[in-house]
């Protein structure tokens, strides 16, 4: 134990010298890395900045370790998450690094000492803790975007027919919401200010959402577009489509839920509730245990 204690003290005063060399060096970051460490203080935690700081030397080597193929598909991962915290392809890399050392080397700690199970853990925390704060941000985004959109696109419908063109509504609508909806629509129309076409604009907001509602949402409005549908009662036919699709997904989750709850009751409750009135039984029956068990 008292190695362990002198280990974790040492690894703890090198990483704050290091920390603290970093911060007063000056080393060249990458562009999004530099500008999220600007803004760090409103983007991300104070944690978060500092596990930057410490692993930003090390995100090049991560990244081409990572290949052109993974990085990629980080970088798509991200965009669906919503940048949490202002994460960035860098700022993941950076954070691989340190949590990958943190894990690693608290494993072989762990190992030294023979607690092989709080090993795996640790390496666990290396190799997937930032994996499942993406994965998570993901979920969470999707969530919203698809609570969000069957409203907005009414709301929508109401704006176009009161007289203004789509791409007017559409800055309108998306001025008064706040959320992932709202910002993918405000990055949607920007791309579309700098002369990116419709179809296009709309083709990106598609992958940068793992929602089968946005996908809807661009195919109807494409379709709509290409057969000289009115845009109002496109949105409308979206709308109503989308909110029957989560009925249907509310009662299949329900269905889902009965054979869940039938299997808790039979498990944990009914055993339980006879424990208790069993044991309710004999000590109301007053029965003498002692004579009984022979003491």
């Amino acid at each position: 134990m008292g190695l362990l204690l002198a280990l974790l003290v040492g690894l703890s005063v090198a990483g704050a010298c290091y920390g603290i060399a970093l911060c007063r060096s000056e080393a060249k970051l990458p562009a999004d890395l530099a500008l999220a460490l600007e803004v760090g203080a409103t983007r991300t935690t104070a944690v978060g900045s500092a596990v930057d700081r410490l692993g930003m030397r090390y995100a090049p080597l991560v990244l081409r370790m990572m290949g052109g193929k993974r990085v990629a598909k980080v970088r798509t991962r991200i965009d669906r998450a919503g940048n949490p915290g202002g994460l960035t392809v860098d700022r993941y890399a950076a954070r691989r690094a340190v949590y990958g050392f943190l894990g690693f080397g608290g494993a072989l700690v762990m190992l030294l000492e023979g607690h092989v199970l709080m090993a795996l853990l640790l390496v666990a925390f290396g190799l997937f803790w930032i994996e499942v704060g993406i994965w998570v941000a993901v979920r969470e985004r999707k969530d919203a975007i698809e609570r969000t959109l069957p409203d907005f696109l009414d709301v929508l419908a109401v704006v176009v027919s009161a007289g203004l063109s789509f791409r007017q509504a559409l800055d309108r609508v998306s001025e008064k919401y706040e959320g992932p909806w709202a910002d993918e629509l405000r990055i949607t129309l920007r791309q579309m200010d700098m002369g990116v076409s419709r179809r296009q604009a709309f083709e990106e907001l598609r992958k940068r959402n793992d929602s089968e509602q946005v996908a809807q949402f661009v195919t109807a409005l494409q379709q709509g577009e290409e057969l000289g549908a009115p845009i109002v009662d496109t949105l409308i036919d979206i709308a109503n489509d989308m909110r029957r699709t989560d009925a249907q997904q509310a009662r299949r989750r329900a269905a889902r839920a009965v054979p869940k709850a039938t299997m808790v009751v039979t498990t944990f409750m009914v055993p339980g509730t006879m424990i208790l009135l069993i044991a309710g039984f004999f000590l109301g029956s007053g029965t003498d245990f002692g004579s009984i068990t022979g003491d």
